[in-house]
């Protein structure tokens, strides 16, 4: 199970179709919001992907509220920013994925975290 938030509607869109091929299952969300932290308590996902925009201030918050409550859960920074490989350990994700996004990388860095028997 992954949970997956964008906040552009097009990438959303283009992710829900690119799991979908490989049969992934998932949750795909356009914000977060108070509520975020019960939906990982709900789904119990594998993996969280969050959009880290140009400041990446609210997902660095969000990726920080998930370690405290869930510090073993895997969050991944999805991001056009040039740096992002320089920068998402320094802020608590544990991976990344840059955009655009190639699908074999994709879906590589979500198996990292994905016992193979779930997918």
């Amino acid at each position: 199970m992954i949970i997956v938030q964008e906040t552009d509607e097009a990438i959303l869109d283009v992710l829900k179709i690119a799991l979908e091929m490989e049969n992934f299952e998932f949750v795909s969300i356009l914000n977060y919001d108070q509520d975020f932290l019960d939906l990982i308590d709900q789904k119990r996902p594998h993996v969280v992907v969050l959009d880290y925009l140009l400041d990446g201030e609210s997902s660095i918050q969000m990726c920080e509220r998930i370690h405290e409550v869930y510090p073993h859960l895997p969050v991944i920074a999805l991001s056009c920013n040039n740096n992002i490989n320089e920068v998402y350990s320094k802020y608590g994700f544990d991976d990344y994925i840059k955009k655009p996004f190639d699908l074999d990388h994709l879906y590589a860095v979500l198996r990292k975290y994905i016992p193979k028997q779930v997918t």
